[in-house]
């Protein structure tokens, strides 16, 4: 406890000294956390977006114009089964009714359109977990008189998980590189203050002090830097949620059917903080790994 003392306050001591080199080191710390936390709050709530929409109808069947009431009959048939949870039938001028109230802009421009363009269709919404029963399903929907086309949402949401995976991979492979680059950062700054005392620290060599109260100021100093870029990295993050969030992100959120933007959840924004002392301790421990 007391060597862990000793090296907080000659951290403290030696932070306030390379305060203008030290603030480097911080900022490039703060920017790579700042564009890993961006890139997790995106991916989250991608990821919210994507198990949203996986509640929501799961295919849509549209009928020709020229679909007989025996093909009906037997596509209400086939749309009967244990992957079947509900199924809506929507006729022309449902389908209509809907798009004049959703689209009211362009409601005006169905008027000269003529006959309703809009198809008859069903919408089927599917049970989770049988997805090769499901595939089936469809496949056989397809194939059947009447149908003109058939969505299946899962497959493009399956696609839209895919892409959330690469974005979160990116991101993290990009914080990793700009990591590294803060520990490098650190590491030299820390260098400098080990430098500058090199004198003092040959002293304490020859007369045999602990290597913990040698190298532990300068590694508490790495520690310390990486945890306050931590901290100003999820600040700064935070305020730009929120300044955006009004602006840009509810919007988006409604247009995109989300409930909500959310920010990074409390124990996720720890980890961050935790991120960067471990950056600044690895940057110390490479800085002072001369003095071992």
């Amino acid at each position: 406890m007391r060597a862990l003392r000793y090296s907080f306050d000659e951290a403290i001591a030696s932070l306030w000294r390379g305060r203008r080199s030290g603030a480097l080191s911080m900022a490039t710390i703060a920017l790579a956390l700042f564009v890993l936390g961006a890139f997790l709050v995106v991916t989250s709530n991608l990821e919210r977006l994507g198990a949203e929409w996986s509640s929501s109808a799961d295919m849509s069947v549209y009928l020709n114009d020229a679909v007989t009431p025996a093909d009906r009959q037997t596509i209400e048939t086939v749309l009967t089964g244990d992957v079947i949870t509900e199924r809506t039938y929507v006729s022309k001028a449902d389908a209509l009714a809907r798009f004049r109230k959703t689209f009211a802009d362009l409601a005006s421009g169905m008027e000269g359109v003529g006959d309703n363009p809009l198809p008859a269709s069903y919408e089927v919404r599917l049970r989770t977990g049988a997805d090769q029963a499901i595939d089936s399903l469809v496949t056989r929907v397809r194939e059947l008189p009447g149908v003109a086309d058939v969505r299946y949402d899962r497959q493009w949401l399956a696609r839209l998980l895919a892409a959330i995976g690469v974005v979160r991979r990116l991101g993290l492979g990009l914080g990793i590189l700009l990591g590294a680059a803060a520990a490098l950062t650190v590491a030299n700054v820390v260098r400098l203050a080990l430098f500058a005392r090199r004198d003092e620290l040959d002293i304490m060599q020859l007369v045999g002090a602990p290597q913990v109260y040698i190298r532990g100021p300068f590694v508490m100093e790495g520690t310390l830097q990486g945890g306050l870029a931590a901290i100003v990295a999820v600040a700064a993050l935070g305020i730009t949620f929120l300044a955006l969030r009004a602006a840009y992100l509810a919007p988006l959120a409604a247009t995109i059917n989300l409930s909500s933007v959310r920010f990074l959840p409390l124990d996720l924004c720890l980890w961050l903080i935790v991120g960067g002392m471990a950056v600044g301790c690895l940057g110390g421990l490479v800085a002072t790994a001369g003095r071992a």
